[in-house]
């Protein structure tokens, strides 16, 4: 008769004479346990999402004050070389869009672009909540649009027009056209999603071994 002090459950053994393994793994019996694949948790920036809200703010702190040198320093259409020739401070108004798109449409589009840029800001403020907290150059690129936007929603609802001031050009032969510190955070920010979605994204979603 067996020893009552027994386990009810004994070890088995293998045909090698080893004990078998109390549990089993989950997974493919050809993939060893250390080899098994893991999705990477994404966490999101959360509270950290005001950090990039200073940026923006910055960007927007940045615009206002050199749009407002721009006003009082210089004179509307009057190019004032810095170096030449390359660049002039060149006092301009946009009523339009980028490159003066619908400048001359008759007034609504001051609405229609406002209405714009303001869904597209509340759509940033929340995407930079939900943003991956280590896409540090997607919150970034983020966070300069967000700027931007704001930037010349500011324009738009106090001058009825966007300022612009900077003046690329290569002396008489071509002309970029006018544009501000709100433009270049929008132009730079872009770019940076851009990479992030083309070389960042996917190695983010790789799961881990």
């Amino acid at each position: 008769m067996p020893n009552s002090t027994e386990p009810l459950e004994q070890k088995q053994t293998q045909s090698d004479g080893s004990p078998e393994p109390a549990h089993a793994t989950i997974g493919n019996s050809s993939t060893p346990k250390g080899r098994l694949t893991k999705t990477p948790k994404v966490i999101a920036n959360g509270p950290r999402a005001f950090t990039w809200y200073l940026l923006s703010l910055v960007v927007i702190i940045i615009d206002q004050w050199t749009k407002w040198l721009a006003e009082t320093k210089l004179t509307f259409h009057e190019p004032v070389p810095v170096i030449e020739p390359f660049l002039n401070w060149t006092l301009a108004y946009n009523y339009g869009a980028a490159f003066n798109f619908l400048a001359d449409a008759g007034g609504w589009q001051k609405w229609f672009f406002s209405g714009l840029a303001l869904v597209m800001s509340l759509f940033l403020i929340v995407y930079l909540i939900k943003a991956p907290r280590k896409a540090t150059l997607l919150s970034f690129g983020l966070a300069l649009v967000l700027g931007g936007a704001v930037g010349n929603l500011i324009d738009r609802l106090l001058h009825g027009h966007v300022i612009d001031f900077i003046h690329v050009h290569n002396a008489d032969v071509w002309h970029y056209p006018i544009f501000n510190i709100a433009d270049m955070g929008i132009s730079i920010g872009v770019a940076m999603i851009v990479i992030d979605m083309l070389f960042l994204e996917k190695k983010r979603e790789m799961p881990r071994s």
